[in-house]
């Protein structure tokens, strides 16, 4: 039956193997060994691309794009968990089970096969009835006790001596349980700061075809770690469909506060800054979801789910 200590030591030696034929096979073709790419940060770049497609100018490709930087953030995160449990941790526990714990088990085998040499031997001392075979049994014996003797001094040392090499893997589990700690608060920071760009896109906005669809804003869950994690969302102040429909059918200029940044994506356009107040107006034959809005004497053309009508 397979212990767990042996599926861990088999884990990491097979994971040595493979990182030590890949480095093999690279220094023969005298090339550096390429960098792969982990999981979350090829999830962020589909999602940049998918928000690029969509357009950087849209609530929903720029939520993408934010999100897909995030989650490239926490693949270089992961990145450099990884190294740092390698360094501080495998490595070091790797040395050990090829160098030192090797060589006690080596002792102690022999130990063994000592200690099954001195107990044939005290049988055929307690077997041998003439003189002559007594002599030589006992010559025997004093042979092989001395030579267990010997054999179990060696193996206690070398025994005594785990004790120091616990201590220093206990650091080395330390260092890795830190680096740990250090990369899941990376990751929570990093989630929390998404939760807040996120939680300022507006939930509703209009569609080409006039018709409003939502989009819920997720909450997290109340169990989330820390209470900073309830970034709250209900502050937020969404344009209604009927304020929406009073800027587009208003005939003259009117104010407006804008709800959150916005890149202007070309000349035409106007950059905005989340709560600032801008004068904005309708004109002829521009598309249903954008108002030409007007900052002194800049110009240029705002998506209007960006923006809240002033009385």
């Amino acid at each position: 039956m397979l212990k767990l200590s042996d599926v861990s030591l088999w884990f990491f030696q097979v994971l040595y193997i493979y990182a030590r034929i890949e480095e093999f096979v690279y220094e023969k073709l005298d090339r550096k060994a390429p960098s792969r790419i982990n999981n979350p940060e090829l999830l962020g770049q589909y999602m940049i691309d998918a928000g690029t497609e969509f357009g950087p100018g849209t609530a929903y490709g720029n939520a993408l794009i934010k999100c897909g930087e995030t989650q490239k953030r926490i693949g270089t995160a992961d990145r450099e968990l990884i190294q740092t449990s390698a360094l501080n941790f495998l490595t070091p526990l790797r040395n050990f089970i090829e160098g030192d714990y090797k060589t006690i088990a080596k002792e102690r085998k022999l130990l063994q096969n000592k200690r099954l040499d001195l107990d044939a031997a005290k049988t055929r001392l307690k077997k041998a009835k003439a003189a002559e075979t007594r002599n030589s049994s006992e010559q025997e014996l004093r042979i092989t006790q001395s030579e267990f003797d010997r054999q179990a001094e060696i193996t206690r040392l070398l025994l005594e001596g785990i004790s120091s090499t616990h201590a220093h893997h206990l650091r080395c589990l330390n260092d890795f349980v830190e680096a740990q700690m250090t990369y899941y608060a990376q990751c929570y920071q990093y989630m929390l700061d998404l939760q807040k760009q996120l939680g300022s896109f507006p939930s509703n906005y209009l569609s080409n075809n006039n018709q409003t669809s939502v989009a819920p804003v997720p909450s997290v869950l109340p169990n989330a770690i820390g209470s900073s994690a309830m970034a709250s969302t209900s502050g937020l102040v969404i344009t209604s469909p009927s304020n929406l429909s009073d800027l587009k059918e208003c005939s003259g200029s009117r104010k407006a506060r804008v709800l959150y940044d916005y890149d202007a994506a070309n000349s035409t356009e106007l950059s905005l800054l989340a709560d600032e107040v801008i004068t904005v107006f309708s004109v002829v034959g521009m598309d249903s979801d954008w108002l030409m809005g007007e900052r002194g004497n800049q110009k240029g053309k705002v998506p209007i789910t960006y923006l809240e009508l002033l009385n």
